[in-house]
């Protein structure tokens, strides 16, 4: 036997480098421990003794640190290696997710101390994030780019999925404390991971000015292009009417017209199919104009709210919510390789947070705001005023010129060696 004859190793595509698959692996390895944590910090939470409203006390104090912090976190994953942030914000939410499963398992959490470890949770989230996004645009380059964050994207909705239907049946299983500490070693594991992350290829940053000068620049840089401003701006009001609607007012339609919780977390894992879908088709699909198509696809977005407001039977409404989820990857994996093709790689992690800060700034308020609309529009009403909303901001972001003319570019032509003609008698030969 030769060693043609030897199957060979499925190789990994050009695209899927060692960074990029370390980033992958560790990000589905946290995805499937954080989305099941976030079904046991709530039934901790009622456990407890507590109710709804210190439910949402609890998740606000993971979304709080996370607004205050994303600038800085920005910042800093620009000024130092951007593995050694993560690396540090995982041990960080190890550390506090750990402590969380202790306190249920040990018996009676006070409400404080619940409250205090999720904040933890999210500042390490606020300095991860930024990071986590600049190292995976400095993972990928030239034209399959695009293709890379859908798998990415891909990869990590389908482990979202997993690990909310597999939390829910181990908080049913065996209580909502050993999930904490399930989702404690994933953020263990995926720090480990991602501590050999090679950075060598990443130029040196030149020393600057201090922090508050490298938030000025990065604040110049994200001012300086239109187009990124407004779509974070359209995503900032857009996230916050969707968020509402998803978190009160879905729940309080499936309760008085749908048939309860089942139904609800069905269209919910709907959606997060729809997101897997999306990413799909991002693999094979690579529009020219980025943001123009992109931003066609946020109009879908308002369809679910209107589903509520009708409302339209549970099969109709999971067609909804899945062919939304699908709409909503086209524009991530779109914005992502836009972010990729014009933000300087020293800056990305800056941007990035400004992104984030943009679409997740707005979320509390809405949600604090979504009740008093209800009490005195009606839920009906909202639910269209929800619609609505997402409805203006996109048709308004379409307004600005770089929204509809930014294109994709093609990757930079390298000069090489002419081939010999041997050479080319031999690659003409797999013709």
């Amino acid at each position: 036997m030769t060693s043609a004859d030897l199957p060979r190793r499925p190789r990994r595509p050009s695209w899927a480098g060692r960074n990029y698959s370390l980033l992958a692996t560790a990000a589905v390895v946290t995805s499937l421990g954080s989305n099941g944590s976030l079904i046991a910090a709530a039934f901790a939470v009622l456990q407890a003794g507590g109710d709804g409203g210190d439910v949402g006390l609890v998740a606000a104090s993971r979304t709080l640190p996370l607004v205050v912090f994303l600038l800085i976190g920005g910042a800093v994953a620009d000024r130092l290696p951007r593995h050694r942030v993560m690396v540090a914000a995982n041990a960080l939410n190890c550390l506090s997710q750990a402590a969380f499963a202790a306190l249920v398992l040990a018996g009676e959490p006070r409400l404080w101390q619940m409250a205090a470890l999720t904040a933890l949770g999210g500042t390490g989230q606020a300095f991860f994030g930024p990071a986590a996004e600049g190292m995976l645009m400095s993972s990928v380059e030239g034209e399959q780019a695009g293709r890379a964050f859908a798998v990415f994207r891909m990869a990590t909705q389908g482990a979202a999925l997993g690990g909310a239907a597999l939390g829910g049946a181990l908080v049913a299983a065996v209580g909502p404390g050993w999930v904490l500490a399930t989702d404690a070693a994933a953020f263990a594991v995926a720090g480990a991971l991602r501590c050999f992350l090679d950075v060598g290829h990443i130029p040196p940053r030149a020393p600057g000015g201090g922090l508050l000068a490298d938030l000025r620049d990065g604040w110049r840089e994200f001012t300086g292009r239109p187009w990124l401003w407004g779509v974070v701006v359209q995503f900032s009001v857009a996230n916050a009417v969707v968020g509402a609607a998803d978190a009160v007012y879905g729940p309080l339609v499936a309760r008085d017209r749908l048939g309860g919780a089942g139904p609800w977390g069905l269209a919910l894992a709907a959606f997060g199919a729809g997101t897997v879908a999306g990413a799909l088709l991002m693999t094979r699909w690579k529009p020219r104009r980025l943001l123009l198509a992109g931003t066609f696809c946020v109009f879908p977005l308002a369809l679910p709210s209107a589903a509520l407001a009708v409302p339209v039977p549970v099969g109709v409404l999971y067609a909804v919510m899945f062919g939304t989820g699908a709409t909503t990857q086209v524009f991530g994996v779109s914005w992502m390789t836009a972010l990729h093709q014009e933000i300087p790689e020293d800056k990305l992690s800056r941007v990035s947070a400004y992104d984030w800060f943009g679409s997740v700034s707005l979320i509390p308020l809405a949600a604090a705001l979504a009740g008093p609309a209800e009490s005195a529009f009606g839920r009906t009403v909202a639910l269209w005023g929800c619609s609505a909303l997402v409805v203006l901001v996109t048709a308004l972001v379409l307004l600005v010129p770089e929204v509809r003319t930014l294109a994709r570019r093609p990757p930079p032509i390298t000069a090489s060696p002419p081939a010999s003609a041997d050479a080319e008698r031999s690659v003409g030969g797999f013709g």
